[in-house]
């Protein structure tokens, strides 16, 4: 079978994706983290970013939306878990940062504005996951 073309929204959506990926990493390291990876795939779904400052681990979810309304309303607790699941098994295969405190953060991206980070934006209420 051949793979249809992507349509144009869609390649939009990504390249979108990709700058306001970008504009995070980017506020991120101004704060003084340091990126450890972006797009991280693992099992449990996707990583947008992960960096660590100091003794801390962040996983870091990238929502752009209009206002900041809408980019807090599109953090779910659903989305909390598979977070931790995947942070959980990165950790697991990155033993070095297995003493470090982690969080699982928010950075907004919104029109005209600087990006902001949401340290421990994403809670759980069960275990971390896997490990």
């Amino acid at each position: 079978m051949d793979a249809k073309p992507a349509s144009p929204e869609r390649i939009g959506r990504n390249r979108r994706g990709r700058v306001s990926e970008l504009m995070a990493a980017a506020m991120l390291l101004a704060k003084g983290y340091r990126i450890l990876g972006r797009r991280v795939r693992t099992p449990y779904g996707e990583i947008d970013l992960i960096a660590v400052r100091r003794g801390r681990l962040a996983f870091v979810e990238v929502k752009r939306r209009a206002t900041r309304l809408e980019a807090e309303a599109a953090l779910s607790p659903r989305q909390a878990g598979r977070m931790a699941r995947a942070a959980a098994f990165w950790v697991s295969r990155n033993r070095r940062y297995r003493d470090h405190a982690q969080g699982l953060d928010a950075v907004l991206v919104l029109p005209r504005r600087l990006p902001v980070h949401l340290p421990d934006a994403l809670h759980i209420s069960s275990g971390r996951g896997p490990g």
